[in-house]
């Protein structure tokens, strides 16, 4: 059950296999600030590699990976092999180019 400070963490495709290696479900709940927590954070505390994440949803929307999750929130983790068209339509493209700004310090 849903506490009042976690999110609801979903991992999908072949980001399972880090689940997996260590023992842990696809989808599971993190305590989370009440300030937040970056995504990026919450990934690699879960041993996901950042390089292989392509997009993170938070609450059926695309975030950028450095943005902060809430408590409440409902996140996706999804790694790189969504079909082109669906990348563009559902903002991956977007935030990939603001998460390279970020990563190049700019």
């Amino acid at each position: 059950m849903k506490g009042p400070q976690s999110a609801s963490i979903h991992i999908y495709g072949f980001l399972r296999d880090y689940m997996d290696e260590q023992g842990l479900p696809y989808i599971l709940e993190r305590v989370i600030p009440r300030g937040g927590h970056p995504a990026s954070k919450i990934a690699r505390e879960l041993s996901l590699p950042l390089e292989k994440i392509e997009a993170v949803f938070c609450n059926g929307r695309v975030i950028n990976i450095y943005d902060p999750v809430f408590p409440g929130d409902r996140v996706a983790f999804f790694p790189y092999g969504t079909p082109g068209p669906y990348r563009v339509f559902l903002g991956m493209v977007r935030e990939n180019l603001a998460r390279a700004v970020k990563e190049k310090g700019g």
